[in-house]
């Protein structure tokens, strides 16, 4: 009953959400790290610029605005959204008396909101990719490198969106402390040198990345890369640890409707 109650309630909120205004304006956001290779490519195709190097542009492109800044915003708000829009709707109630256990509404919600922003995140750099390297099409060793970012994202998008979840079954003001996590904790820490830096969801990312250099070369600046079969497998752990609490504090607490 219990994986049947899940998927019930996945296909209900991932095809609701794809119909949502929300989804269209983050599907719009997402489609930011397109625009800028159009730009840059455009910019490569008249100025007839030399020593282009696609390959680093695109990597350039996935540390500096997909993990520093896009996934952040996607799993964020779609993450604390879980809980915090039944709450603010008035609507947990009527989820309440169905016979369908609450662990399955937070995993099925949380299973059909991931899907929409891999989906997001996936189409986007799948498009980027293309763009740049519309020279190179026929070059089938660079799929290999689409398909590793493809798959760090994925989980990147996983992890962040389990952290979230459990943030917004837990807290009232969560995009507010999201926004302090993503942009403070998460930017900050991954520098600090030692196994500080291993608190950091980032860090684990950035671990399964190969180093490449130039003008954001910064952005692994003192990273102590962890190997990544123990990073694979830390985000997986997290992404768990966080799923369960979240699972345990929406069965256990009891939310107050506002008027």
């Amino acid at each position: 009953m219990m994986w049947n109650s899940i998927q019930e309630v996945f296909s209900f909120f991932f095809f609701f959400g794809r119909r949502a205004n929300k989804t269209k304006f983050f599907f719009l956001l997402s489609f930011l790290p397109v625009i800028m290779a159009m730009v840059v490519k455009f910019d490569q195709i008249f100025s007839h610029r030399t020593g282009f190097d696609e390959m680093s542009i695109f990597s350039n492109l996935i540390m500096l605005v997909y993990l520093q800044f896009l996934i952040l915003i996607l799993t964020l708000f779609y993450g604390t959204s879980i809980c915090s829009e039944e709450v603010e709707g008035k609507t947990l109630t009527y989820l309440a008396t169905r016979p369908v256990p609450k662990s399955a509404v937070i995993l099925g919600k949380y299973a059909g909101h991931t899907l929409l922003v891999i989906l997001m995140v996936d189409i986007g750099v799948i498009f980027s990719f293309l763009i740049l390297n519309v020279n190179h099409l026929l070059d089938f060793s660079i799929y290999k490198i689409l398909l590793r970012d493809i798959g760090v994202l994925t989980l990147g998008v996983i992890c962040y969106a389990s952290f979230f979840t459990f943030l917004g079954t837990f807290l009232k003001k969560s995009i507010l402390f999201g926004l302090v996590f993503s942009f403070g904790w998460e930017n900050v820490i991954q520098y600090f040198p030692g196994s500080t830096q291993r608190f950091a969801i980032v860090h684990y990312l950035k671990s399964l990345l190969p180093y490449k250099g130039g003008k954001f070369s910064f952005l692994m600046f003192r990273l102590e890369p962890t190997r990544p079969g123990i990073a694979i497998l830390a985000l997986f752990l997290i992404s768990a640890f966080f799923l369960v609490l979240a699972c345990l504090f929406f069965s256990q607490k009891e939310y107050i409707l506002e008027d």
